[in-house]
């Protein structure tokens, strides 16, 4: 980034103080070799963990389980060229644990979409990052 480009970089207690400021977020993982990405709704855990919940005949359970992903989120204002972004990176599982299951069904992410047979994912975070644009529209001259 370069010193004067708008952006500035958030520190990990800001980027987990923004994440759940927003309802969806994108999952990225690999899928046969190649990269693939996911928009879902997400929870962020008493542990900070990012919780998604899914079909559990989804392609994305059976290829997140035990491998490292990135998760990400956004919030943008188009009319203030204003926003932020953060990535969460570390390991996904498939939560397996019959307690944990039980929590997350009663206070864990409501999938939008119907499902009958649900898993939840759970991504530890590994690596924090993130960064805001601030209003940099009042900064640029008008366009004549």
């Amino acid at each position: 980034m370069h010193r004067h480009d708008g952006f500035r970089e958030l520190d990990r207690q800001e980027c987990l103080r923004l994440l759940p400021q927003v309802p969806l977020g994108r999952v990225v993982y690999t899928e046969n070799a190649l990269p693939a990405v996911l928009p879902v709704n997400f929870f962020l855990d008493h542990d900070r963990a990012v919780v998604l919940r899914t079909s559990a005949a989804s392609r994305m359970a059976r290829a997140v389980d035990d491998s490292v992903v990135a998760f990400e989120a956004d919030c943008f204002d188009e009319a203030t060229r204003s926003g932020w972004s953060v990535v969460v990176t570390g390991r996904a599982a498939v939560v397996t644990d019959p307690s944990e299951i039980e929590r997350l069904d009663r206070s864990g992410p409501v999938s939008w979409a119907p499902l009958e047979n649900s898993v939840h994912v759970r991504i530890e975070p590994g690596l924090i990052t993130g960064r805001v644009l601030e209003n940099v529209a009042a900064a640029r001259p008008a366009s004549p």
